[in-house]
């Protein structure tokens, strides 16, 4: 097992970067309306190509669609937790529950503490539990967890995208464990 691992690939920071991987981490801040890039980007920055593709899964599967992103994010947050992948559990935790007002005026609610919530709507329930399904046991999904998804108020097109997530958060998780890398200070610090 991987846990406890010493960053396998050196973080190559902003200053470091070559021009290519530094017009790639600019973009990447300017999406994510971050003033940092997060190491989740800097353990690939050796690599412009698999950076830049990466880059363009991320942000077209997580950032783009129909979906909102609140429930993306809780999705990789939840099947982060289960995989036991703490960079990608807790960063993509502060981003969920910096959306948290979207869905209680509570200021110190936050989406995290229980996604079994009477706040949480019923359709991310379910979709947290069946894209969790789809990326831990792929082969265990059925013909009910799509009808399920689709009884729940969700399109052909808006099941595809949250199945993708399935796959996303796979290569979110599988890079950032075979990495070793550490949740960012300037993430932990920030105050959305």
């Amino acid at each position: 097992m991987l846990t406890g691992t010493a960053e396998r690939f050196k973080l190559v920071s902003y200053e470091e970067a070559s021009p290519k991987v530094r017009s790639i981490y600019d973009q990447t801040m300017q999406t994510l309306q971050l003033p940092f890039v997060l190491n989740w980007f800097k353990c690939q920055g050796n690599n412009a190509t698999l950076l830049e593709g990466n880059w363009t899964k991320l942000r077209s599967t997580l950032l783009e669609g129909n979906v909102p992103n609140i429930l993306k994010q809780l999705i990789i947050y939840n099947v982060s937790q289960e995989r036991g992948c703490d960079y990608c559990a807790k960063a993509h935790g502060i981003f969920a529950d910096s959306m948290s007002g979207l869905l209680s005026p509570d200021e110190n609610f936050k989406v995290t503490d229980d996604l079994d919530s009477p706040v949480l709507p019923d359709s991310y329930k379910t979709a947290i539990k069946i894209v969790t399904k789809a990326a831990i046991n792929t082969n265990q999904l059925t013909e009910e967890d799509f009808e399920e998804l689709a009884k729940d108020g969700f399109t052909d097109e808006e099941i595809q995208e949250l199945m993708a997530q399935a796959d996303l958060v796979n290569m979110l998780n599988t890079i950032a464990t075979i990495s070793g890398i550490k949740v960012d200070n300037e993430l932990l610090e920030t105050e959305f």
